[in-house]
C-alpha cells in the first residue's frame, strides 16, 4: 500500500516537473527565440490596453490673496482611434471627422488606410464635447476610449519655468518631466500607473526582485509655487510687446522679492504653448534665464559702486578726473561716447554710466579686493534655484594678472553670468546686503494629506546695511534725475535702477560685434525697503543702440502695475 502511494506521488511529481519544463521551454521559445515574430504579430492586432488612467501631481500658481490657480494638472477626456479593418470608405470617414481633427484630410486617410492594423491612434486629447459630437456620427471603425493627459491651463504663460512632460531616453513607457519645474520635481510629481492586461509570467519574473527588496519611493504630491498668475500674464505681455517692437532675438525678465528670493514671474519670449508643442524648437523649451550666460554691461556698475563704497575705497562724494579714456595693458578703456567729463563725483559715474569711473574704483580698491567682492556676490556660482540645468557664471578673467580684465569686469564686459545670478547679486543692493536663494516653490502638499513649507533662509551678508542704503540712494537719484532727465520719476514711490548696454562677443573672430548689443535694466522698489526687484534684458534689438531706449518704458510699465496691483504704500 505504501509502495503504491510513493509510486503515485513520484509519477505525479515527475509529471508536474515535465509539464513545467515544457511550459518553460515554450515560454523561452515565444519570448526569446521568436520574440520579434510575436511582437510584430501583436502590434498588428493591437487593441487599446486596459490600464489605470494617467495621473500626476499638480503644479499651482498662488495669487496675491493666497488662492491656488492651476498651472499644470491632469485633464480627462477621450482617446480617438481607428480600426482600419472596419473602415469601408476612408475618405467618407475622414471627411466627417475633419472638423474635429488637428491633422489634415490626407494624413487622416493615410492612417485610416493601414488595413493590416486593428488599432491606430489618432488623437489622445479629445475633450468630452468633441467626443459626444464624434459619437453621434456613428462611424464604423472609429473608436473612443476614456483617457487622461497633462494639461496646462495657462498655455504659454510662464512656459519656460513650468516645463512639460514627455517620454525620455530612460523610459519610453512612462511620462517624465523634461523641462522646468516638471523636471526638477519629477520624483515628487510622478505617480505610477498599473497596466491591468499583462503577461502573467513576465509579470512574475520582472517583479521577482520586489518580493525580496523594494526601494523606498519619494512621497508623491502637488507643488505650490510663488508665481502669481496675474503678474505672470502681465509680464509675458510686456515681454512679447517689447520683443516684437524691436525685433529682438530674445527678451526675458525676472520679478523677484529681493528680501526672500521668491519669484513672482519669470519667462522669456519668443515663447510656446505648453499644450501645443509640435513646431517648437528645443531652444525655446530651454530656460535662458537659468541656463544661458551673458555679458550684461553697465547694470554691473551698480555692484562695482557698492563694492567700492563698502570697502571704503570711495564714498558717493569722491571725485576723479575723467579724461574720457584710461590706458591699461596696451588697451584703451573709453566711455560709451568717447568723451571726457572733467572732474566728476561718483553719483555722476552712475548717472552718466561712465566706464572710466568704475575703472577708477577698481584702481582705488585694488584687483584682489575687487575680485573678492565679485566672488562674494556669487557671480560665478549657481544660485540654487529649483530649476534644472542651472549654469555657472564665467568669471575666470578675475584671475588674470592684467589690470584691463578687472577694469572691463567693472562695467560688465569680459565676465558672463546668468540672469538669475545677476538678479540675486543685485538684490543685495536693496535688502541690506544679504544673498538670497531665488526659488519658485514654497510648499509641497503630499498625497497622504500632509504638507511641508519650504524654507529658504537668508545667506551671507556681503555688504553692510549702510552700504546698501547708500547705493540705494544713489540708484534712486539715477531715476529721479538722470534717466530720461527725470521723466520717469514717480512722485509717491522711490525706485532705484540702472540700465546696461553691452557689446555681444563674436564667437568666430574674437572680440565684439560693432553692431550687435544686449540691453539690460534692473530696478527695485520701494528703494529703501524693496518688495520687488525686476531684471529685464533683450538680445540684439534692431535699429536702436541703448538700453535706456528699449527697456525703460517696459520696466516702468511693470513697476506701475506691481505698485497698483499690490497697493504698495507711498514712501515719499
Amino acid at each position: 500500500m505504501r509502495r503504491e502511494m510513493v509510486l503515485r506521488i513520484r509519477i505525479i511529481t515527475g509529471g508536474i516537473l515535465l509539464l513545467s519544463l515544457i511550459l518553460i521551454g515554450r515560454l523561452y521559445q515565444v519570448q526569446v527565440l521568436d520574440n520579434e515574430f510575436y511582437t510584430d504579430k501583436a502590434e498588428r492586432q493591437y487593441v487599446h490596453t486596459k490600464q489605470e488612467l494617467y495621473s500626476r501631481g499638480s503644479i499651482f500658481f498662488m495669487t496675491k490673496d493666497g488662492e491656488r490657480v492651476s498651472a499644470a494638472s491632469v485633464r480627462s477626456g477621450y482617446l480617438l482611434a481607428f480600426n482600419p479593418t472596419l473602415i469601408k470608405d476612408k475618405e467618407v470617414t475622414c471627411s466627417a471627422l475633419l472638423p474635429y481633427l488637428t491633422m489634415t484630410l490626407d494624413r487622416c486617410m493615410d492612417r485610416a488606410g493601414l488595413s493590416e492594423r486593428t488599432y491606430v491612434e489618432i488623437d489622445e486629447t479629445v475633450d468630452a464635447d468633441t467626443a459626444d459630437a464624434i459619437e453621434v456620427l456613428n462611424l464604423e471603425g472609429v473608436q473612443l476610449y476614456r483617457n487622461q493627459w497633462r494639461y496646462y491651463p495657462g498655455g504659454s504663460m510662464a512656459a519656460r519655468s513650468i516645463g512639460f512632460v514627455g517620454f525620455t531616453e530612460a523610459s519610453d513607457t512612462e511620462l517624465h518631466g523634461k523641462y522646468g519645474l516638471e523636471r526638477f520635481y519629477d520624483d515628487l510629481l510622478l505617480k505610477e500607473r498599473d497596466v491591468r492586461s499583462v503577461n502573467f509570467f513576465a509579470e512574475i519574473f520582472s517583479n521577482l526582485g520586489d518580493l525580496v527588496y523594494r526601494k523606498d519611493r519619494v512621497m508623491q504630491g502637488d507643488i505650490v509655487t510663488t508665481m502669481e498668475p496675474t503678474v505672470a500674464r502681465m509680464l509675458d505681455s510686456v515681454l512679447t510687446e517689447t520683443n516684437d517692437r524691436y525685433n529682438s532675438d530674445l527678451t526675458g525678465a525676472i520679478i523677484m522679492n529681493p528680501q526672500t528670493g521668491a519669484i513672482y514671474a519669470m519667462n522669456a519670449v519668443p515663447g510656446f504653448d505648453l499644450n501645443e508643442r509640435g513646431t517648437t524648437t528645443i531652444e525655446q523649451f530651454q530656460n535662458p534665464l537659468v541656463e544661458n550666460v551673458y555679458e550684461f554691461g553697465s547694470t554691473i556698475k551698480a555692484l562695482t559702486m557698492a563694492a567700492g563704497i563698502d570697502s571704503g575705497a570711495i564714498t558717493s562724494a569722491s571725485t576723479y578726473y575723467d579724461s574720457g579714456f584710461i590706458d591699461l595693458n596696451t588697451f584703451t578703456i573709453k566711455n560709451y561716447d568717447g568723451r571726457g567729463r572733467g572732474t566728476v563725483d561718483m553719483q555722476e559715474v552712475l548717472n552718466q554710466s561712465l566706464n572710466t569711473g568704475v575703472s577708477h574704483i577698481v584702481q582705488k580698491m585694488g584687483n584682489e579686493r575687487f575680485r573678492d567682492y565679485f566672488i562674494n556676490f556669487k557671480l560665478g556660482s549657481e544660485t540654487g534655484i529649483d530649476l534644472p540645468n542651472e549654469a555657472y557664471g564665467l568669471i575666470e578673467n578675475l584671475n588674470s594678472p592684467r589690470d584691463v580684465e578687472y577694469a572691463t569686469a567693472s562695467f560688465g564686459q569680459g565676465i558672463a553670468i546668468t540672469p538669475i545670478a545677476a538678479a540675486r547679486a543685485l538684490a543685495v543692493l536693496g535688502n541690506g546686503g544679504y544673498l538670497v536663494t531665488p526659488h519658485l516653490v514654497s510648499k509641497i502638499e503630499y498625497q497622504d494629506g500632509t504638507s511641508k513649507d519650504i524654507l529658504y533662509p537668508r545667506g551671507a551678508q556681503v555688504i553692510s546695511e549702510a552700504s546698501s542704503e547708500e547705493i540705494s540712494r544713489m540708484l534712486t537719484t539715477v531715476v529721479d534725475d538722470a534717466l530720461a532727465g527725470g521723466k520717469f520719476s514717480m512722485p509717491n514711490h522711490t525706485i532705484g535702477a540702472k540700465t546696461g548696454t553691452a557689446q555681444i562677443a563674436n564667437p568666430n573672430g574674437g572680440g565684439y560685434y560693432e553692431d550687435k548689443y544686449l540691453h539690460s535694466f534692473f530696478g527695485y522698489f520701494p528703494a529703501f525697503n524693496p518688495q520687488f526687484l525686476v531684471f529685464m534684458y533683450t538680445v540684439e534689438p534692431k535699429e536702436v543702440r541703448y538700453a535706456s531706449e528699449t527697456l525703460t518704458e517696459p520696466f516702468m510699465d511693470v513697476a506701475r502695475f506691481l505698485i497698483n496691483y499690490y497697493a504698495v504704500p507711498p514712501d515719499r
